[in-house]
């Protein structure tokens, strides 16, 4: 009987050519400093990172982000002002450190299927300290506040929301009370870049699911093998907010700095937690059955409830809060995780 000889080394496992991979990660370098520079894009940064992570690995990954900003940086110094150019480079700055390199921190995450909630919420770490960077970095390299521009642009529209109250005949009373609320939105102005990234975060991490999904069936003409992960009604949050939550809830004993970043806490919390809210209520529907037009029209009178004064948005931030305690989603049918549903 003759013995087959031993091999003596491992064998190899093929893979896509490198040329094919060079040309992949210079297309996606390419869509990157496309993203930074058109706002509307930059929505779905985070999945195209996710999308590159998988399909090309890390570190072609980190190339092609490395790539994308030097090409945006270098349409960047092309404003015509010097003003205009140190706003352009602090705005990106303010998107790397913010938005890009978090996705990069949790791909490792995304990659093996960790939950949607542990995503979300470690990008959002990960972002806070990029917020600070990238406001004390602009003020020393460019003589330029994100802060403050940020500041100017929301005083602008408080201006001409109490211009459309005063022309349109409002009350004293209404005047005061418009003003009240312009001035707690002031103390809140900080919040709204992190607000943002936590949007585009779950819509990136939702896209990345549906892209996944749709990317194994076509390699294997069968269901993904982790169904229903990033549907935004599998979004559960981890339940060590409820610390921070309850940190923003000492606003009323805090003075002062204290006061405004307590406040500025609360306020990120009581959205994320509205968030939930709002996948409770998708989980719900998706649980009786309810998709398509029905979805449609559940949520627009959804929206109805909020923009006429109901309590819709605060029964919604309960209901997420106390998802900790009691899993409002238990009841779920057979077919929940179904990738045909449609977020």
């Amino acid at each position: 009987m003759t013995e087959m000889p031993l091999q003596s080394e491992p064998l190899a496992i093929p893979g896509r050519p490198f040329g094919r991979i060079v040309r992949s990660v210079l297309g996606y370098a390419a869509v990157t400093a496309l993203m930074f520079l058109t706002p509307l894009l930059l929505v779905f940064m985070p999945a195209m990172l996710f999308h590159s992570g998988v399909r090309n690995g890390r570190r072609a990954t980190w190339m092609a982000l490395l790539l994308g900003i030097a090409l945006a940086a270098v349409a960047s110094h092309s404003a015509p002002t010097v003003a205009e150019m140190n706003m352009k480079y602090a705005y990106l700055a303010a998107e790397i450190l913010c938005l890009a390199i978090p996705a990069m921190l949790v791909l490792p995450l995304v990659e093996r299927s960790a939950p949607f909630g542990g995503v979300l919420m470690t990008a959002v770490v990960a972002a806070l300290p990029g917020f600070a960077i990238a406001e004390i970095g602009s003020r020393l390299l460019f003589g330029f506040s994100l802060y403050g521009d940020q500041l100017k642009q929301y005083e602008e529209w408080g201006t001409g929301v109490l211009t459309m109250f005063q022309q349109r005949g409002a009350t004293a009373e209404t005047l005061i009370a418009v003003h009240r609320s312009l001035d707690i939105g002031k103390a809140c102005v900080p919040t709204a870049g992190l607000t943002s990234v936590i949007v585009f975060f779950v819509l990136s991490i939702m896209m990345f699911g549906r892209l996944r999904a749709f990317r194994e069936f076509i390699q294997t003409r069968e269901a993904s093998v982790t169904p229903g992960v990033y549907l935004f009604r599998n979004l559960s949050l981890p339940d060590w907010l409820l610390f921070a939550f309850l940190l923003g809830g000492a606003v009323p004993l805090a003075t002062g700095l204290l006061q405004k970043v307590a406040g500025n806490v609360l306020a990120v919390v009581i959205f994320l937690y509205l968030l939930q809210g709002l996948a409770i209520f998708r989980a719900l529907l998706a649980a009786v059955g309810i998709s398509g037009m029905g979805l449609f029209f559940a949520f627009l009178m959804l929206g109805l409830l909020t923009f006429t004064g109901g309590i819709a948005p605060i029964l919604l931030t309960i209901a997420g809060l106390f998802d900790s305690f009691f899993d409002f989603r238990k009841f779920r049918r057979k077919d929940d995780s179904n990738e045909g549903h449609t977020d």
